[in-house]
């Protein structure tokens, strides 16, 4: 490769604008291209902690982070009339300098850190990829032609850059048996400093309200074992699924289903991990959800977006010019610990959305147990299971 790299990253959310920040700051060119016209705001909270925090702390931003920190302290379960039934604070899972922060605010604080150095084109996407000996040309939907050195994919559960180059959907994604959905609420509708979730057999819907800040996402999880022939972008039939998939009689669903659904920031997906042999082919590779989407379950997808972005880019920086020696040593390095991640999510799934009524019986007895016996709820997190 040249001595000053140019290399493209598909897909502005976490992993994107953290990978190009290193990469810039290791000497490389970085562009990415974003298929949104805008940054998204808004989601679901993130988690960070331990290695994706040092990470932060290089790269200058914890203070921004912690500042925006959502500080929720408790997760509490209600009934169809709005009573609580069980609950523990977020302190029996989550270690002292954990950081919960939206996805927006991250998206936005990495962007902010690094576009004054990197090159951002939104409202566009890669259409084709085609591989040579010295280079990888593009072409992208707006009909603009390009070669750069490396494309990375950093786009997502539905990655094109994974789809054209990798390996296609069908083949890597594992379905979990769940589907989700968030989207903007009122903040009256929650409680600060609050998830509050209603369950119904193998369903759960609820609130959460930051409590430094005026904001409030409504969730809704289903369980459904087929991945359903439902397109990831039509969100009128998304959104006909949730009304029927829920009983809008209980708790305050009619509101949150109402105010979710009309959200700007209205998402959908099913519940589905990325694995894949490789993340890598020739000049092409993946970070993030892109290449092994541990899915929000295992809490670590932002956490694993930042590490393995740091780890891509210091591999590069290293190899000096190897690209093929980098990729390999950035896999070798990262998939134990993305393994890892990824088991550790049954437990999660049968947290949140018990199958029956009596396991939601059974889940609200041992919200108990673990208030009182935090060791309990130690084991408990950092237990792998098998993935579902």
């Amino acid at each position: 490769m040249p001595h000053n790299p140019r290399i493209l990253i598909s897909g502005a959310s976490i992993a994107g604008p953290a990978l190009a920040y290193w990469l810039d700051r290791f000497g490389f060119r970085p562009t990415i291209v974003e298929r949104a016209p805008r940054l998204r705001p808004g989601g679901n909270g993130v988690d960070l902690r331990g290695e994706s925090l040092r990470i932060a702390g290089l790269m200058g931003i914890l203070p921004r982070l912690r500042e925006r920190a959502t500080d929720i302290r408790e997760l509490t379960f209600v009934d169809a009339a709005g009573r609580r039934v069980a609950g523990m604070p977020t302190s029996t899972f989550n270690d002292d300098g954990d950081i919960e922060i939206m996805r927006g605010d991250l998206a936005r604080i990495l962007h902010e850190t690094s576009s004054d150095k990197v090159d951002y084109v939104f409202g566009d996407s890669i259409r084709t990829l085609t591989q040579r000996p010295d280079a990888v040309e593009v072409t992208f939907d707006s009909g603009r032609e390009a070669e750069f050195d490396l494309v990375l994919g950093a786009d997502g559960l539905h990655s094109r850059v994974r789809n054209l180059v990798i390996a296609p959907e069908a083949d890597a994604l594992h379905h979990l048996g769940l589907y989700f959905a968030t989207g903007q609420v009122a903040p009256e509708l929650g409680r600060p400093g609050e998830v509050v979730l209603h369950n119904s057999p193998g369903r759960v819907a609820g609130v959460y309200r930051s409590a430094s800040h005026d904001i409030a996402t409504g969730f809704f999880m289903f369980r459904e074992p087929r991945i359903l022939d439902l397109d990831h972008r039509d969100q009128d039939a998304q959104k006909a699924l949730l009304r029927t998939t829920f009983d809008a009689r209980a708790w305050t669903l009619p509101q949150v289903l109402s105010q979710a659904a009309a959200s700007p920031d209205f998402y959908f997906d099913s519940v589905s991990q990325i694995r894949l042999p490789r993340w890598s082919a020739s000049r092409v590779a993946l970070v993030g959800d892109a290449g092994y989407c541990a899915t929000l379950l295992s809490g670590a997808g932002a956490a694993l977006a930042l590490e393995g972005a740091h780890q891509l880019a210091t591999e590069l920086a290293a190899a000096d010019g190897d690209y093929t020696t980098a990729f390999a040593r950035y896999e070798s390095a990262l998939r134990p610990i993305v393994s890892k991640r990824q088991r550790a999510v049954r437990a999660s799934s049968a947290m949140l959305a018990p199958a029956t009524t009596s396991h939601i019986w059974i889940r609200n007895q041992l919200t108990r147990l673990m208030v009182l016996q935090p060791l309990a709820a130690r084991v408990f997190r950092a237990t792998p299971a098998t993935a579902a």
